[in-house]
């Protein structure tokens, strides 16, 4: 059966639970993956904990940590300069700040891909779980580009072992598209570009080199700069920047509010 045919037959029989949760705007794909292993959702009174599990959003009734959810008639998405000194969740047991503090509280938005508190620059915000997904998930490769500064200046060898390959204390091996972007006295920034990535990946590559990273910053996330924006500032995504996403094919059609 091709992928069509999947959709076309999922479509006829129902909705699969995480993507109605993220089409709700209560987390992405992968987060209403976890809310639904946790047991946290109820499928009609009832705890599921089927990824697999459909559910037809005219008949039946989702509740996630015992709130009753609901389809958004409209999809937000916006970019946000992020400043340094934000958190990308929506609460902090140490009480810090927030990226959501940044935004509008409605509709309700989650953030696209972590930065972490001390770095800044490009993040998505949006109830749009099959855009988070696009931009989130390996198969698709949306790239998304940095500037960090290191310690010292890596030698040609040293970024080629970023370039070709580099094993992670979790055993996984990475790799990015690395350049050197300026020179200091004492450092250097360097240019990387990652077609998938994970929390806190880019730092520890640049420690396996020996040259800790001193400041991060991301500049793109797929189309989306944060062009024009001041730290702190945030705009609506346009149709021509959904419209290079659904051009490589990595996105299906859907309206924006």
């Amino acid at each position: 059966m091709s992928a069509s045919e999947q959709r076309q037959e999922e479509g006829a029989r129902g909705v699969r639970l995480n993507k109605f949760i993220a089409a709700a705007g209560i987390a992405s794909r992968r987060g209403a993956e976890a809310l639904i292993r946790q047991g946290a959702v109820l499928l009609n009174g009832q705890p599921v904990r089927s990824l697999a599990t459909l559910v037809d959003p005219a008949r039946d009734r989702v509740r996630v940590h015992g709130k009753l959810i609901k389809q958004l008639e409209h999809k937000v998405s916006l970019v946000l300069n992020k400043p340094k000194g934000y958190i990308c969740t929506r609460r902090d047991e140490l009480d810090r700040p927030t990226v959501l503090d940044l935004v509008p509280s409605k509709p309700r938005l989650f953030p696209v891909g972590r930065l972490d508190y001390d770095a800044g620059g490009v993040l998505i915000l949006t109830n749009d779980g099959d855009l988070a997904h696009t931009l989130l998930h390996p198969r698709h490769g949306v790239p998304r580009v940095y500037l960090v500064k290191v310690r010292g200046e890596p030698t040609a060898a040293e970024l080629l072992r970023m370039t070709t390959g580099l094993p992670l204390a979790d055993g996984r091996r990475v790799q990015a598209e690395v350049r050197v972007e300026a020179r200091r006295a004492k450092h250097v920034w360097l240019r990387m570009k990652l077609h998938e990535g994970r929390h806190g990946q880019i730092k520890e590559m640049c420690q396996r080199i020996g040259h800790p990273a001193l400041k991060l910053k991301r500049i793109s996330f797929g189309p989306f700069t944060a062009a024009g924006l001041e730290p702190g500032a945030w705009r609506r995504i346009s149709e021509g920047e959904l419209a290079k996403l659904r051009g490589a094919g990595r996105l299906a059609a859907a309206p924006q509010a």
